[in-house]
């Protein structure tokens, strides 16, 4: 049970005990001795049904199933608000697209919401197209620094190595805006 929910029905508990030593000490008719019995019981039926009460949810913000998709498709989904989510290209028109050198294929995010921010690590990136609807600011970085980028709505923009060559770009974070 959590603590919460034995703090209260403990308090619960207490009270109706106190209660019926109070009204059976001060000599109180056996009618107050069992509407105070009555207080204990209504404290004992709310305990069974806070230890029934399913759990709290609390959110980390990790990205679900980051585990499987580093695996399967080598990049790694760190943290985010659930506004930017990876997607199949061509299952949509209006995606954030990564292109990163040592793959074939860009990478594909959906975007909703008015804002978004995802934590993520895909090396050697050097354009990104702004989805549809929203611009974004990412930030990329090398083994001795840091840089940020705006990126249009749906505008590809050169970024890292296409900028600044001979330096391996990591893309580590994006943020949207409408």
């Amino acid at each position: 049970m959590k603590l919460a929910s034995r703090v209260v029905v403990t308090a619960c508990a207490a009270g109706a005990a106190a209660l019926v030593w109070t009204s059976v000490s001060a000599g109180h008719s056996g009618a107050a001795a069992a509407t105070s019995a009555t207080s204990a019981t209504s404290a004992t039926s709310a305990a069974s049904v806070a230890d029934e009460a399913p759990g709290y949810l609390v959110e980390d913000f990790d990205y679900p199933n980051a585990a499987k998709i580093k695996e399967e498709q080598g990049i790694t989904l760190k943290r985010g608000d659930g506004h930017i989510v990876l997607a199949d290209c061509g299952s949509q028109d209006g995606l954030l697209e990564i292109w990163e050198r040592n793959r074939s294929e860009h990478i594909c995010f959906r975007v909703t919401g008015t804002s978004g921010y995802l934590s993520l690590e895909i090396p050697a990136v050097y354009g990104i197209k702004g989805a549809a609807d929203q611009s974004a600011d990412v930030t990329m970085t090398t083994d001795d620094k840091t840089t940020h980028y705006d990126i249009a709505k749906n505008t590809i923009t050169p970024v890292g190595e296409s900028v600044d060559p001979g330096n391996d770009y990591a893309l580590v974070e994006i943020s949207t805006t409408k």
